[in-house]
């Protein structure tokens, strides 16, 4: 086409409804040369939350490639334009007026399109017309969410908007957080079940693959470190297979790290996964949980006594497992800045790891069941509980997750409670999600944002954690706030 003397034009989008916005943009950009090209994002890079897109990308490439503008579609496999413009190389790549001011692109994707547009020696063009809000239509009209989550965000939206929330995250990036918690290896073997053996009372299953992600605090550190400037790292390892390269190598380049060494195997736990739909069949845990030797204890002790109080946040991923004893825990309690906390029961340590061993926190985050546990009250009604455990460890800020119950958070000193539904609409696993939340709030919290605030942003990095395959990924700030913007237009 070039070599005829055509002049390329490139548009590119997810065009996921098309509407008359749509249409004049493409007529208006076909004026600038004479071959008009649209590239498509491909579905799975559509970062717009639960249920997007509603059309997917061959339907959205029909419907582009129908109207009498467009002369070429194609769907991008990848996450921006930068690699299509690399390869077309057109002579204007335009974009809608409302992508013009650069500050309000949370994804930043214009400024590394931009940066390969003027590499390719092609030109930036912003039209100036009639604009509507794909996204403001689909949750009009193609609602996603039950009506307790639609009545609930159109509220919501009255009080707050994304720029707004977007614009308060941005300031984390000053925060420092110390994270202390065990390191975990999460194994997932994926494997296929053949039947029942013949000769014994088991089901035989056939191994087809196995994938090892970073758990425990080492997620915890590259969520944080997303949001956060500077995030140091303490944690226990095995002085035998430490799995040390493989931590370092799979920790964000933010995270300073900071080992203490007992005599057993780093934690590993192995699910066997039926890759099909997840499913988890079993699980092995290689660990150790007790508690530290005395000269292990006494190093890490005197180290969080030195370190804990140069940080803004002390955070606490305490799994149970042995790492973080009585004196640690005191220690924390009197140095620490701002203390966020989170005490998980898990198989290993049932019964025997209750957020209640912290004497005073100023953010808790906990699962409702967790804490009914360590309060050992399973019946009465959850806003007396919290009342409860606010006043017995002399708790600041109260969030208590309910899976697809949404969140619950509580402010004492106000005396008031904030419910907030689920915005998940496709679970692909939970492991990891309550991390995933606990992460992105305990910033927020320290930050003086509301806690009903502080609770809609926490679900909704909960909605996209469960929509990674454990830990393969970290939820970022751009995917976040992607999704917000969607759920408050």
């Amino acid at each position: 086409l070039k070599s005829r003397g055509e002049t390329i034009v490139m548009c590119h989008g997810v065009f996921d409804l098309l509407h008359p916005g749509h249409i004049r943009h493409f007529e208006a950009a076909k004026k600038h040369g004479t071959i008009l090209v649209v590239t498509i994002t491909a579905d799975k890079y559509v970062n717009k939350g639960p249920g997007r897109p509603v059309f997917p990308q061959l339907l959205r490439a029909e419907s582009v490639a129908a109207l009498s503008s467009v002369d070429y579609v194609a769907v991008n496999d990848a996450p921006t334009a930068v690699n299509v413009i690399e390869k077309i190389k057109p002579d204007f790549y335009v974009k809608g007026s409302d992508y013009q001011d650069a500050d309000k692109d949370v994804t930043k994707g214009i400024a590394a399109e931009t940066k390969a547009l003027r590499s390719a020696g092609g030109e930036l063009i912003f039209t100036d017309e009639i604009t509507f809000s794909s996204t403001s239509l689909l949750n009009s009209y193609f609602p996603v969410y039950p009506e307790e989550a639609r009545g609930f965000l159109r509220h919501f939206s009255k009080s707050y908007g994304s720029e707004e929330i977007i614009k308060r995250m941005n300031q984390l990036k000053n925060l420092s957080v110390l994270v202390l918690g065990e390191a975990i290896v999460d194994e997932y073997y994926y494997c296929q079940a053949m039947g029942k053996s013949p000769k014994e009372s088991i089901v035989s299953t056939r191994y087809m693959s196995q994938e090892a992600f970073p758990g425990g605090a080492l997620a915890a550190a590259n969520h944080l470190a997303g949001f956060v400037g500077n995030v140091h790292l303490v944690t226990g390892l095995g002085r035998e297979e430490s799995y040390k390269q493989f931590i370092k190598n799979h920790l964000k380049l933010n995270i300073s790290t900071k080992f203490f060494h007992r005599n057993s195997p780093t934690i590993i736990k192995r699910r066997f996964v039926d890759p099909a739909f997840l499913t988890k069949m079993f699980e092995i845990s290689y660990l150790d949980d007790s508690p530290l030797a005395a000269d292990v204890e006494k190093s890490l002790v005197s180290y969080l006594d030195k370190t804990a109080p140069e940080y803004d946040i002390v955070f606490i991923a305490d799994y149970g497992h042995g790492l973080i004893g009585g004196a640690a825990v005191d220690t924390l309690c009197s140095k620490s800045r701002f203390l966020a906390v989170n005490a998980q029961t898990n198989s290993a340590n049932y019964g025997y790891n209750p957020i209640t061993k912290y004497g005073k926190a100023d953010y808790v985050c906990i699962d409702e069941a967790e804490m009914r546990l360590a309060l050992r009250d399973k019946f009465s009604p959850l806003e007396n509980l919290m009342k409860s455990l606010t006043a017995k460890s002399r708790v600041e800020n109260l969030m208590v997750t309910r899976g697809h119950k949404g969140s619950m958070a509580y402010a004492p000193k106000e005396g008031l409670f904030y419910q907030t539904p689920v915005f998940s609409e496709k679970v692909v696993d939970r492991t990891g999600a309550g991390d995933a939340f606990f992460s992105v709030t305990a910033p927020c919290v320290s930050s003086g944002f509301p806690l009903d605030l502080v609770s809609f942003i926490g679900n909704a990095a909960g909605a996209l954690a469960v929509t990674i395959v454990c830990n393969r990924e970290a939820v970022e700030p751009p995917a976040l706030y992607k999704f917000i913007t969607a759920l408050l237009k």
